[in-house]
């Protein structure tokens, strides 16, 4: 049983931007951004979509928190994605100074970690391997499809 409030349930609701992202053809990630247990901005991969290679869920979910902060630091905030960074997404995540990221998938082709921590601020603390099987699955599945 996951309870509210818990990592599982907050990444439970990336997965849930992340089938978004599936059903409208966009490699299906997802990401929400939670601050003081309140999910404070949602959003999900849109590349194809917005035509914009930047679209990615991580750097739209960092926008709507920031514009629903009315600020562009995210200390006491908690990004939950259901994929690894990528390294963009990692410089964002940096510039932001959000407190913690936890990610489900690990990325090893494109993920940020293949850089190292550094990449990211000095105080964002990181948690991965969250539902890590529903979110590899997701992914599977996407580009099963797609071959």
């Amino acid at each position: 049983m996951i309870s509210a409030l818990s990592d599982e349930y907050f990444m439970k609701l990336a997965l849930a931007e992340a089938e978004k992202a599936r059903i409208a053809g966009e490699v299906p990630v997802g990401a929400v951004v939670v601050c003081n247990n309140v999910v404070i901005a949602r959003a999900h991969n849109q590349t194809e979509i917005l035509h914009d290679v930047t679209a990615h869920a991580e750097m739209l979910a960092l926008t709507a928190a920031s514009n629903y902060l009315g600020g562009k630091y995210l200390q006491d905030c908690t990004l939950f994605v259901t994929l690894e960074p990528c390294p963009m997404c990692a410089g964002a995540l940096y510039w932001a100074q959000v407190g913690r990221i936890v990610y489900g998938a690990a990325d090893d082709k494109k993920g940020f970690f293949r850089f190292g921590k550094e990449i990211l601020h000095p105080k964002t603390k990181i948690e991965y391997g969250v539902l890590q099987e529903e979110c590899s699955q997701i992914m599977t599945k996407f580009f099963k499809s797609k071959r």
